[in-house]
């Protein structure tokens, strides 16, 4: 694909002149947690893709100060305020303690860069950093996630053995002492989470990083950086299905691209069809999402 133009001043006004109608869309998700299923075929949710070209560290993210332009860029357009740091009071209000559910997985973590730059929006919204915690395997035991009011779920895609996809609905798996017991028809179910009582009506913001995407795997575990790319990208939105929905078609159109056809995944990701026809979570059909592009689209696949 050719490469087109960075978005440009006058074209990010363009995005947040309809921002009022992303508050229209989706008033239930600051009350519940939960996006509430588009009732007519005009209703959409919407999704910020975001990218940038600047070279990856060897932690493999964008420099710290290109992680937080992403990530106030994606925010801003998806609550269509042009100001980032007021974006975020509407998210999280000044008394909230809020946990940032992350994923420490060692090959491909959130990484600190996109950790940092989400408690720095948090704390610029007036929460205190006493009341703001960083956590992945030991939420049940982290006493800001106990006192949690609102929660912030960030973390990696990458192709997953029990479930198809590592996804944003599966991020809160850690929220149950036996996460084994969810991998049953592969994980068909994991938006039943969303209901667990640390969880439900908390979440304020879905991240999925896809700085470098694992498209494919065999096993559990399983990690070659040959099937990894520099994709450079955060997808965000206030519903977590379509944000898993929008960078599993990355997923699977990267799969075509390398493998030259349409080869499944080693296992079905259909916990994100479920979570939106079985589950009522969110919006998995494309035709229903509103996809925000900002940045650069040389190979978004998308």
């Amino acid at each position: 694909m050719m490469s087109r133009k960075p978005i440009t001043r006058r074209d990010f006004l363009k995005v947040a002149s309809v921002g009022p109608l992303a508050g229209v869309l989706v008033p239930a998700a600051a009350r519940t947690g939960r996006s509430p299923l588009p009732r007519q075929a005009e209703e959409k949710v919407r999704v910020v893709l975001v990218r940038d070209p600047s070279p990856l560290g060897p932690g493999g993210a964008p420099p710290a100060e290109v992680v937080q332009r992403m990530l106030d860029d994606a925010v801003r357009a998806l609550l269509g305020e042009r100001d980032a740091v007021k974006a975020w009071k509407t998210l999280v209000r000044a008394e909230d303690v809020v946990g940032i559910k992350t994923n420490a997985w060692r090959y491909i973590p959130t990484t600190p860069e996109v950790e940092q730059a989400i408690k720095r929006r948090v704390m610029d919204a007036g929460v205190t950093e006493d009341r703001i915690a960083i956590d992945d395997q030991g939420v049940l035991r982290n006493p800001v996630f106990q006192k949690a009011t609102a929660l912030v779920n960030a973390r990696p895609m990458r192709s997953h053995h029990w479930s198809g996809v590592g996804s944003l609905i599966k991020n809160y798996i850690m929220f149950v002492p036996r996460p084994a017991d969810y991998h049953g028809d592969t994980c068909a179910d994991l938006a039943t989470l969303w209901d667990l009582p640390a969880v439900k009506g908390k979440t304020r913001l879905n991240v999925l990083v896809m700085f470098t995407p694992l498209f494919h795997g065999v096993g559990p575990h399983h990690y070659a950086k040959e099937y990894t790319w520099e994709y450079k990208g955060l997808i965000v939105s206030r519903d977590p299905v379509a944000a898993d929905a929008t960078g599993l078609r990355i997923i699977q159109a990267k799969r075509r691209e390398f493998f030259g056809d349409d080869r499944p995944l080693q296992m079905t990701p259909h916990h994100i069809q479920l979570a939106d026809t079985r589950h009522h979570l969110g919006v998995s059909d494309p035709n229903r999402i509103e996809l925000v592009k900002l940045g650069f689209e040389e190979g978004i696949l998308i």
